[in-house]
């Protein structure tokens, strides 16, 4: 095979492969979701016609899920899903930490949040003449021998997207994008390459 063939071979390959594992591990996520609520009805719906209905248990599970997708998008339902979780998931001191880390997550990478991530930035990091992809999260004020510093703390992915860390930046240090935040998501997770070739300042 010729080295022009096989490169761009290997540039197909990568690129369907950017495409598909997102899709795959979304699908394995929803299937086992279902096969735990569908095992769970299932029998209760055996029970209650007499025989199994094929798909039952799926079915309950797609309107389970849009139900409480309904109920957690108004203020009352809301207010309710709070409640509960109070009372039931952060009351066990082990499901309690996993729980909340995976749900704040979760919630930073949510179409619903407004607030997790605020701009698409470019900063200077880890060292000089080295740019990294980032995200806004926060603006805050540093008070240090009667003066104050506005400081803005980026969220800089460092495995993929949902492992980064956090780093305070001076104001001048920031670049801020006109890239929105669900294209910036896209460029991390396709490691760049969905990086438009000009990337125009938003200060």
């Amino acid at each position: 095979m010729e080295p022009s063939i096989r490169l761009t071979f290997k540039r197909k390959f990568i690129a369907g492969l950017i495409v598909t594992i997102p899709i795959a591990i979304s699908i394995f996520i929803l299937i086992q979701l279902f096969k735990i609520i569908d095992g769970f009805l299932g029998p209760i719906y055996d029970y209650i016609f007499g025989r199994h209905i094929a798909g039952l248990g799926f079915i309950t599970a797609l309107v389970l899920v849009f139900v409480i997708g309904v109920i957690s998008t108004n203020v009352f339902g809301k207010k309710l899903l709070d409640q509960i979780e109070k009372l039931l998931f952060l009351k066990i001191p082990v499901f309690k930490s996993l729980y909340s880390s995976l749900k704040q997550l979760i919630d930073a990478f949510s179409p619903e949040n407004k607030t997790s991530f605020q701009k698409f930035v470019i900063v200077e990091y880890p060292r000089k003449g080295s740019f990294v992809f980032g995200f806004q999260t926060k603006e805050c004020v540093l008070e240090e021998n009667g003066r104050e510093k506005k400081l803005i703390a980026v969220y800089i992915p460092t495995n993929n997207l949902y492992l980064g860390e956090v780093v305070l930046f001076d104001e001048e240090s920031v670049i801020h994008t006109n890239v929105p935040i669900q294209e910036g998501i896209k460029i991390i997770l396709s490691g760049g390459i969905a990086a438009p070739q000009i990337i125009r300042g938003d200060k």
